[in-house]
């Protein structure tokens, strides 16, 4: 077991490092050995916003369960600010999870027995917030995406979008150092997208790490780099501001009208 992670070339020592990550599974219909991810290694700095692209099976969302703490690699290692973590346990990881990672599931993941606002409050009080401070949050959010009048309902009762959106609340009620994001805007229409990418935004200036699974090129032309998968390996890894000028903001990427 190696020790605390390498600072980067710049001194500082990134918020993510990956090292020869892999992992593989059995597929649910053949038995057959799938290998998900083949000895990916990068670097995520504090306040990058990255955007993970690929097709189907490429392994996106087996990078991004390995980031937090969903699934552990079969081997290659995990550094989390200076920390390794590929080797904790589950109570461990939960910690960081309700403290420093937010976490939206491609499938939303609400807790079905619980309202919208409970689902979206329970995460701030379980990390210590004040009932008061975490029904502002929660209010604040649901409003921001349109929620509001959902606010008693159960998950049961959403559509895909909805479901979506309250999950995006209930992974920025703790403000994270990190939000992983599993396809944040794929069930939902121009609108309710924007709105989603507009919060995304707001949270990245305050300077929140974001790594953001997607196969939309309009969206992953928000974030600051793009790391494409194929086959388990990374294919390109390209800082957008070194190959072409950043998008002209949200409004230009999502076309309200359509």
């Amino acid at each position: 077991m190696t020790g605390a992670a390498e600072p980067g070339p710049s001194g500082t020592i990134p918020l993510l490092r990956a090292v020869g990550l892999a992992r593989t599974y059995r597929g649910p219909r053949t038995g057959a050995v799938v290998e998900a991810l083949r000895g990916v290694s990068l670097t995520v700095g504090r306040g990058e916003f990255v955007a993970v692209t690929g097709p189907s099976g490429a392994g996106k969302s087996t990078l991004l369960h390995l980031f937090g703490g969903l699934q552990r690699p079969d081997s290659g290692e995990l550094h989390l600010d200076g920390d390794r973590v590929d080797t904790l346990g589950e109570a461990a990881w939960a910690v960081r999870r309700r403290r420093r990672i937010g976490v939206v599931f491609q499938t939303g993941n609400l807790v079905s027995n619980l309202t919208v606002a409970d689902n979206v409050e329970l995460p701030a009080l379980l990390a210590g917030h004040g009932a008061r401070t975490s029904r502002k949050r929660r209010r604040d959010l649901l409003d921001r995406l349109g929620l509001a009048d959902r606010a008693a309902a159960a998950p049961g009762a959403l559509s895909g979008g909805e479901r979506q959106r309250a999950a995006l609340a209930r992974a920025l009620v703790n403000d994270p150092d990190l939000l992983l994001a599993d396809e944040p805007t794929g069930s939902l229409d121009s609108r309710a997208a924007r709105q989603v990418l507009e919060l995304l935004a707001e949270h990245h200036n305050r300077g929140g790490t974001i790594v953001l699974v997607t196969h939309d090129a309009r969206v992953a032309g928000t974030a600051d780099r793009v790391i494409s998968l194929f086959d388990g390996r990374i294919t390109d890894d390209a800082r957008l501001s070194d190959a072409v000028p950043h998008p002209v903001g949200v409004a230009g990427v999502i076309d309200l009208g359509g």
